[in-house]
């Protein structure tokens, strides 16, 4: 069975959490895309995690993890992670890393931050973590694969042209700034390489032997469906696709092979960085639910924005995705709310819209329609099944399923992973692990 995860809002809706409890019984998770701007936090019984490369199913150590083709990897960053999960006791022997997966270079973070600042006023937010240089020199082909570090000879080859020919002559003359030493990167990235090597495998006879033994497969997405460079809200978005089409092309899984999607969404809406954000709080109860939610960012510690739970947004990401189940997290955090709003559709010059906009002038000045309901004003961190919670809130819950499209089949009700409630079994069945 093969099961995608995608954020359905525009990242931070607590995949992590979600991840966690369906790796519990998959054979095989694979990160299929983004890089280590984006981070996933799993609470346990032995305390908190976050990941930003590592996909979440290695706190299981019979499920074989692997980084995916479409992710971009920070070796320096991986291999921090890796280290950190031993100081904990927690040895990665179940990692696998595609020899495909691009890598972040040195240089690519030096970019992200000289381009952001030239922007000035009109800059878009990035992590400066390096990632959409690096997926720009995948696009202009001359980007390094992890696979590369085991050809020492092709490394000193390539970057002598890559830096000495291209970057540099960017450095110097656009930016007057201090030209890059290839042969010093190369002795940085070999050092990478003799720490890795171990994880480095062609995943692609892993994956369909996998698929062939019919084994319980997660496909764990990056950011969010409103983050997508395509059907974002461009260009305040991230580099990749991290939608459903975008976890097959980055995992090497045939779209016939998916049995369901399942769509992450928040009980409100975050936004981190700049870009149109039609349901933004401004207020104290925006601010109330901020520090309730603890928003702020796991990679960058950035507040997150805040508003009202957008259904233009989820109706867009569900179809989009082809999702078929929801699940539905935080919603904890509304607890002490009198009345929760949600957004039906956006007013721009007469004319309601049901879905965000291409012409993100037009969403970023457009108008919220919101339906009005009563909240629930009940502590519910302790309910485990549909019918503990407080009617109002369920009625909440089944509304946003209406106007999504979709069933909420899991409402998270707390951080733990023991907080959630199951409205239908959306698991995968048992493993047949060795």
């Amino acid at each position: 069975m093969v099961i995608i995860l995608v954020g359905g809002q525009w990242g931070d809706e607590g995949k992590g959490k979600v991840i966690d409890l369906l790796a519990e019984r998959a054979n095989l998770v694979i990160r299929s895309q983004g890089g280590n701007n984006a981070g996933h936090t799993v609470v346990t019984e032995h305390g908190e995690y976050k990941f930003q490369l590592i996909p979440s199913g290695v706190l299981y150590p019979e499920c074989t993890c692997v980084i995916g083709n479409g992710v971009v990897v920070d070796p320096r960053v991986l291999i921090k992670e890796i280290e950190q999960l031993r100081e904990r006791g927690i040895e990665p022997k179940n990692l696998v890393v595609s020899e495909r997966a691009h890598m972040v270079m040195s240089y690519h973070p030096v970019f992200d931050q000289l381009e952001e600042e030239a922007r000035g006023d009109d800059r878009l937010g990035t992590t400066w973590r390096g990632i959409g240089p690096a997926y720009a020199d995948k696009i202009r082909r001359i980007g390094f694969r992890v696979g590369d570090l085991q050809k020492e000879a092709f490394m000193r080859k390539k970057l002598g042209f890559v830096v000495g020919q291209i970057k540099n002559q960017v450095m110097t003359r656009l930016y007057d700034a201090e030209p890059f030493k290839w042969e010093a990167l190369l002795e940085e990235y070999l050092g990478y390489a003799r720490t890795l090597d171990p994880y480095i495998k062609d995943t692609f006879p892993l994956v369909q032997a996998a698929l062939d033994r019919g084994d319980n497969i997660l496909l764990e997405g990056a950011q969010a469906t409103m983050l997508d460079l395509d059907f974002g809200t461009y260009p305040y978005v991230t580099s990749s696709n991290p939608t459903a089409g975008g976890a097959l092309t980055g995992s090497g899984i045939a779209p016939t092979s998916v049995d369901l999607t399942i769509a992450v969404f928040k009980a409100y809406t975050t936004r981190v960085g700049y870009g149109p954000f039609p349901t933004e709080l401004f207020d104290s109860l925006g601010e109330r639910i901020r520090e309730r939610g603890v928003e702020y960012g796991t990679v960058t510690g950035r507040p997150r924005r805040v508003g009202w739970f957008d259904a233009c947004v989820g109706r867009y990401s569900t179809r989009l995705n082809g999702a078929g189940s929801i699940a539905l997290m935080k919603i904890d955090v509304l607890n002490e709310v009198d009345t929760v709003k949600v957004c039906t559709g956006y007013e721009f010059r007469g004319v309601v819209h049901g879905h965000p906009m291409a012409n993100i002038s037009h969403l970023k000045h457009c108008t919220p329609v919101y339906e009005e309901m009563p909240g629930w004003r009940a502590d519910i961190s302790s309910a485990r099944r549909w019918e503990d919670l407080p009617r109002e809130c369920r009625d909440y819950v089944e509304r946003l399923g209406e106007l999504c499209g979709a069933p909420v089949d899991i409402v998270g009700v707390g951080p733990r992973r023991d907080q959630y409630v199951m409205r239908k079994q959306v698991l995968f069945a048992e493993t047949a692990r060795a």
